[in-house]
């Protein structure tokens, strides 16, 4: 069996993730171990695969060179000019208002929406196609009206970005390469 680290919280299934090349359980309070322990071999393959995408993933990762300190700048100003507009155009279309826009270089997120209504984004979208960049804008406009990430949010951000699911994939394959590009010392606190 594979191993793996457990993370027990309240929720009511079970749901295995692969991080970083971990294996991660994230499972309810008082699920049984012998039952969390099944549920990983049952998935066995399913957790070899993504184990092996992962580390090639990070070996790519590895071997990219990082951006300078000018390429970070020309990325983040590009991003001050093109992200707020595409958050006007999905704001629109769903008829949600926003605070404010925060564009930054980050390690692990490429956008996020707080309670109080403000967008965050990273800059590295600007590396990703046109299509990318709109399914995360779309996709944080979206928790204006849904603050989860529930059937009903999904519906909602394939009601105004149908191709969502395709881009989001392009993301996972293609994210941890872009991510690596941060120099440690340009990399603000997320």
């Amino acid at each position: 069996m594979t191993d793996y680290k457990l993370i027990r919280s309240k929720r009511k299934t079970a749901a295995i993730q692969i991080r970083g090349g971990e294996v991660i359980v994230r499972a309810p309070l008082r699920m049984p171990k012998r039952d969390i322990d099944a549920l990983v071999v049952k998935h066995e393959d399913w957790i070899r695969k993504h184990l092996e995408t992962s580390r090639r993933q990070l070996e790519t990762a590895s071997s990219v060179g990082k951006l300078s300190r000018s390429e970070l700048d020309a990325l983040y100003k590009t991003a001050k000019e093109h992200i707020p507009q595409r958050v006007r155009y999905y704001a629109g279309q769903l008829g949600v208002e926003y605070g404010r826009i925060t564009i930054r270089c980050q390690r692990t997120r490429w956008g996020s929406c707080s309670s109080k209504k403000n967008l965050n984004f990273n800059c590295l979208l600007m590396l990703t196609p046109p299509e990318v960049i709109d399914s995360v804008v779309a996709h944080e406009v979206c928790h204006l009206k849904e603050m989860n990430h529930s059937k009903r949010f999904y519906e909602l951000v394939l009601r105004i970005f149908p191709d969502y699911h395709r881009c989001d994939k392009w993301l996972k394959d293609n994210g941890k390469t872009l991510l690596a590009l941060v120099p440690e010392s340009d990399a603000p606190q997320e």
